[in-house]
């Protein structure tokens, strides 16, 4: 079987890492070989979202990077798909496996099945209902053409068939973010550059911000962060500034009395600061997996999400843009009244095996 596999963002890096693995391990089993290309679209490719991940993470260096950056979602779709067909042109696979919910996942998908090609989406089913998200029109997109339909969560799997997926093609494996994190936590790491007595054990908040419905909105923006650093009573707030945020915040001048900011981390440190937290401070969906496996509690500034086992099951909380409910929150993560976790099914470091074994199964 020859595979070609995709990845475009952070995000993809930390869920086709342990596919790679799971591949490896089953070349090494037997006769039979699986083939793959890995392909960077490029949509995310600086040192912080690219490089350094794939170096932590152990991904071999992609066969080819497409070099698809720096444009609207828009653009960045009609190059990604024009340069990918020329890859595919180049390497026909029996399989194209995309990640996710970025452009990548769909512009890639769109492509190879105008080709006449198979393709199995990770990560397939989830739903947040909401149009406005980018990221939701991706998933649609994606799911109304593939073939293989792999879920991390059984609300997943009835959101397909609730939308006439053929069952037969949907497969309950799991979350492979979780195989990457269960496999890393051995590795996890202290940032260096952040001073070490904002990081103490369990004394401190992280938080990560940068959907255009908190951070486009300058006063909007202003508000959650005058609040939050009012609200930790003395504890710091650790914020990792996404790129996308950066900019807002320079038109701020806001001083600070707890929020410190920090460069985006390296994935290693980064579950470093989840895992030693007393809680998350998020609008990041990937977030609030993390937070729910590692029992970390987590707020989630968004009305809706497309992970409800992270509330139903985990860690989460959606608390909207209610600051009164922020606060509250926040309060009893302090006073230690959170709720406890319970991990999912099948989140067991396990779920790459269960796609590739199923792939080789059913590939006919």
């Amino acid at each position: 079987m020859i595979l070609t596999l995709v990845v475009g963002a952070r995000p993809n890096f930390m869920k086709i890492s342990p596919i790679i693995d799971s591949i490896n391990k089953y070349n090494n089993s037997g006769d039979d070989k699986i083939q793959y290309r890995l392909v960077h679209t490029g949509q995310h490719y600086d040192k912080s979202m690219s490089d350094d991940f794939f170096e932590q993470l152990q991904i071999p260096k992609p066969d080819v990077n497409l070099n698809c950056t720096g444009l609207t979602q828009n653009e960045l779709t009609a190059k990604i798909m024009v340069e990918f067909e020329k890859e595919l042109i180049s390497n026909r696979p029996d399989v194209v496996i995309v990640v996710g919910d970025v452009t990548s996942t769909m512009a890639c998908s769109i492509v190879a099945k105008k080709l006449q090609l198979k393709v199995a989406h990770i990560e397939a089913g989830i739903r947040s209902f909401d149009r406005e998200m980018p990221e939701e029109i991706n998933r649609l997109i994606t799911d109304s053409i593939c073939d293989y339909f792999f879920t991390t969560s059984e609300t997943a799997v009835e959101n397909l068939i609730k939308e006439n997926v053929d069952p037969s093609k949907i497969y309950f494996v799991g979350n492979t973010m979780i195989d990457c994190l269960i496999k890393n936590l051995p590795n996890i790491s202290q940032p260096k550059e952040i001073d070490q007595e904002y990081i103490k054990n369990k004394q401190y908040f992280l938080m990560t911000l940068h959907r255009p419905s908190n951070v486009d909105q300058i006063d909007k923006l202003r508000g959650i962060l005058e609040h939050i650093d009012n609200a930790v009573g003395g504890h710091k707030v650790i914020f990792p500034v996404h790129h996308r945020t950066k900019s807002k915040l320079s038109n701020l001048g806001l001083n600070f009395k707890n929020i410190v900011l920090a460069e985006p981390q390296k994935y290693l440190q980064f579950i470093y600061l989840i895992k030693h937290s007393m809680g998350v401070i998020t609008d990041s969906g990937g977030i609030t997996e993390e937070t729910t496996y590692l029992n970390i509690p987590c707020i989630t500034l968004r009305n809706s999400t497309e992970r409800p086992e992270t509330v139903s099951l985990g860690t989460n909380k959606l608390i909207g843009d209610d600051l009164l409910k922020l606060s509250s929150c926040i309060e009893e993560i302090m006073n230690k009244r959170w709720k406890n976790t319970t991990v999912p099914k099948y989140w067991d470091g396990f779920t790459s095996y269960r796609i590739i074994k199923n792939l080789i199964e059913n590939n006919n």
